[in-house]
């Protein structure tokens, strides 16, 4: 008789609501009852308000309990669990669980299925089908594929990958460098960690991939220093893949070489942008470079230099493995795939939906969020992190698309999404931002270490009504200021949220907007 299989998650989110305790009650409820178990520690789904998500697998499939505690598992048991028993926390297969069948699910399709740094459960699951496929092909080939595909770099600028890559190829030099910023700071973000910690192999075979397609031997993860469970994992997943010979100085017998190695980052904010990055990677303080020369010809250590972040690296092992116009049918316009937005704030129900360009904003609060956590009305979204604009109701319903959103000030970004109920002051909000930026900043640059710091100052006059006019101005010539004068995002972006704020809410700053029905 096989054991039973039990899935429970290693996921920093699992982890924080107790799922270490669960897998030992599960542990020695089985040997008190003599049964037969095995347990899986696997990648979390996503469903973060359901975890503990328990999974057995049973002849119908994989039955999910949720959320389980240590408290719930000798119930369980009782229950017949083992074999997708009724009860309470019974929530039926888990792929026909609404919020997980309604997506896409491409970069994340392995998430919570197969044990995360597993070599052979990773090849069960199409794992190194793109890598193999990338040895057979030229440099160009493979570049040619990423450019097809229409994939755009994950973050802030969704600068199209392939143009980086054939950059780097292109480039004359006898050191290369692929560099994957895992510096996820923007709030309410949680996917590169989700991919880090619950599918590292696929980060790990997109970053050879880069290597191949590039002539770049050496790789450097600079993951963000709040996430030691996933720099654990992501070292464990190296070694695996290095004892079987994906990664090396000669990756499957093809002669090609490629190492990868993991560093943690620097804590600042400012290290995501990817020239302090390097800075930091270089063992100096994270500030901004100026550019040009662009780090796709002098990046790292002087070097060409590519870099990505983790889910657009992650994105491309499916590319190579079926090939770019696979993945260019998802999306729409420019924005082609798909992307992981994640849903934080005042949400009922939080977590990760990997869903094609084109979907609302909308569909995403109530269709997967369920609306607020508080049940009050959702007054205002901050799409695309801290320095992401605040986008009203009047704009919920326009396509998540990079054009869509630059059209009107906003951005798509990350896919972090924040929501904020209707008990939010949008002039605390927007004043958090400045305050923020002031914070953060390298203090290279005039525009974003001295407008910043104004910029707070300011607010803090027009919700006091000093001369509230006048500053309002003021605060509208300081945003142009930044935006156009920073040397990077910090300062670039950081005007967003404020003037989106002041736009959209402006009676949270005392401004009396005229009553167009009297008019």
């Amino acid at each position: 008789m096989t054991a039973t299989v039990i899935y429970v998650p290693r996921d920093s989110a699992a982890l924080a609501v107790g799922a270490d305790p669960v897998a030992r009650q599960i542990e020695a409820q089985a040997h008190v009852r003599n049964a037969d178990v095995r347990i899986v520690r696997n990648g979390s789904r996503g469903l973060f308000w359901l975890e503990t998500l328990v999974e057995v697998a049973t002849p119908q499939g994989r039955v999910a309990y949720g959320p389980v505690t240590g408290a719930d598992v000798a119930g369980l048991f009782d229950a017949g669990f083992l074999s997708g028993g009724a009860h309470a926390l019974n929530l039926g297969l888990t792929d026909e669980i609404p919020y997980l069948k309604k997506q896409e699910r491409l970069t994340f399709a392995r998430m919570g299925v197969t044990d995360p740094v597993s070599v052979p459960d990773y090849e069960a699951h199409e794992g190194f089908a793109g890598l193999r496929r990338a040895l057979a092909l030229a440099p160009a080939e493979i570049v040619q594929q990423v450019l097809d595909s229409g994939l755009r770099g994950r973050g802030g600028a969704a600068f199209p990958a392939g143009i980086k890559w054939k950059t780097v190829l292109a480039a004359e030099a006898p050191q290369k460098y692929i560099v994957c910023n895992a510096d996820e700071g923007d709030s309410g973000t949680f996917s590169d960690r989700m991919t880090m910690e619950g599918d590292p192999l696929m980060l790990v075979e997109g970053m050879a991939i880069a290597g191949i397609a590039t002539g770049a031997t050496e790789g450097y993860i600079y993951v963000r220093s709040e996430y030691p469970h996933a720099i654990a994992t992501l070292g464990e997943a190296i070694r695996h893949a290095e004892q079987a010979g994906f990664l090396g100085n000669d990756i499957l017998g093809s002669g090609r070489s490629f190492r990868l190695t993991v560093r943690k980052a620097a804590g600042a904010y400012v290290c995501g942008e990817e020239t302090a990055l390097l800075e930091s990677l270089e063992g100096r303080r994270g500030i901004v470079r100026a550019k040009p020369p662009l780090p796709a010809l002098q990046g790292l250590f002087g070097q060409p230099t590519v870099i990505n972040n983790v889910i657009t690296l992650a994105s491309v092992p499916l590319i190579l493995a079926r090939g770019a116009h696979f993945y260019k049918n998802y999306g729409m316009g420019r924005s082609r795939g798909t992307l992981p937005f994640q849903l934080a704030g005042n949400i009922r129900h939080g977590g990760l939906v990997e869903k094609a360009f084109g979907l609302s904003l909308r569909e995403l609060l109530y269709d997967f969020g369920g609306g607020s956590a508080s049940g009050r009305p959702i007054k205002a979204v901050q799409v695309g992190g801290p320095l992401g604009a605040y986008v009203p109701e009047s704009q919920w319903d326009l396509p998540l698309d990079y054009e869509a959103y630059a059209a009107v000030g906003a951005v798509v970004g990350h896919g972090g999404i924040v929501v904020h109920d209707d008990t939010a002051d949008m002039s605390q909000l927007a004043r958090y931002a400045m305050e923020f930026c002031a914070i953060e900043s390298c203090g290279k640059c005039t525009p974003c270490r001295i407008g910043s710091t104004r910029g707070v100052e300011v607010i803090d006059k027009i919700t006091g009504n000093q001369n509230r006019p006048q500053q309002v101005i003021l605060l509208r010539d300081l945003c142009d200021t930044m935006l156009h004068g920073s040397l990077c995002a910090m300062g670039g972006m950081t005007p967003y949220p404020v003037l989106s704020a002041i736009n959209h809410y402006p009676e949270d700053f005392g401004i009396k907007v005229p009553d167009r029905a009297a008019a």
